[in-house]
């Protein structure tokens, strides 16, 4: 393992945060709709995301959306992983790709709820959070792959059973970011210092920032105004 000295490298980090977050200014769902000369913000809900697009596209579509969106929020931290894993922060046994990882991540994700493309209004980030998470358990553990993909298959039953889509999305986000939690904890165990802690304080902030975009979707539910969803008819739907 080598040495990597935050003090002498800081300005790899600036430069992550801006390219990451770029890159999660581009948006799927907005170009796929164009291909079909119709925008997806001016249609349904007017979100820029998976949900919206299969009500209004149909699931294979949707299925398109959130697979893309999913990319874009695991490749960067993946990529990450391959540049920083044999890196150890000076002083320390925390290896830098697992800091690098959601903290790209973090900026991937603001940049699709708050891209400068779009005025700052775009989608709620639960595709791309997903892919983050899914890719970053299985980065050093490919095996994981499959559990996470068993995972997601779960997320998709919930919502198949209660037509809950938004409710659905955040249980599994939540549960993510649990699992995330709970692998750092036993990796590197309570010994906390600034790196751990920043680890789980970005795995906290992409958590909240999803929570956070949904809150007219929380506001429905709670009053039990909320639009249901179901597969069955998104299924069914024929593409536009």
């Amino acid at each position: 393992m080598k040495v990597f000295y935050f003090s002498e490298s800081w300005w790899q980090f600036v430069l992550l945060a801006i390219g990451c977050y770029l890159i999660g200014c581009f948006n799927f769902a907005r170009m796929i709709s164009r291909f079909k000369h119709q925008d997806i913000t001016k249609m349904g809900s007017g979100n820029p995301g998976t949900m919206n697009m299969s009500r209004e596209f149909g699931l294979k579509i949707g299925f398109l959306t959130f697979f893309c969106d999913a990319l874009k929020g695991g490749i960067p931290a993946l990529i990450s992983y391959f540049i920083y894993r044999n890196y150890l922060f000076a002083g320390t046994a925390i290896v830098v790709s697992d800091f690098t990882r959601y903290f790209c991540g973090l900026f991937v994700i603001i940049g699709h709820i708050f891209p400068v493309t779009m005025r700052f209004k775009g989608g709620k980030g639960i595709a791309s959070t997903l892919g983050l998470f899914w890719m970053c358990l299985a980065c050093e553990n490919p095996w994981l792959l499959l559990i996470g993909f068993g995972a997601l298959w779960l997320i998709v039953l919930f919502i198949f059973l209660t037509e809950w889509g938004s409710l659905g999305s955040l249980l599994g986000v939540t549960g993510f970011s649990i699992w995330q939690m709970i692998y750092f904890v036993l990796r590197y165990g309570y010994a906390f210092n600034a790196y751990t802690v920043a680890i789980y304080m970005f795995i906290l902030a992409i958590n909240l920032l999803t929570w956070c975009a949904h809150h007219q979707n929380l506001k429905r539910l709670f009053a039990g105004e909320e639009h249901h969803t179901s597969i069955r008819k998104l299924a069914k739907k024929k593409n536009k």
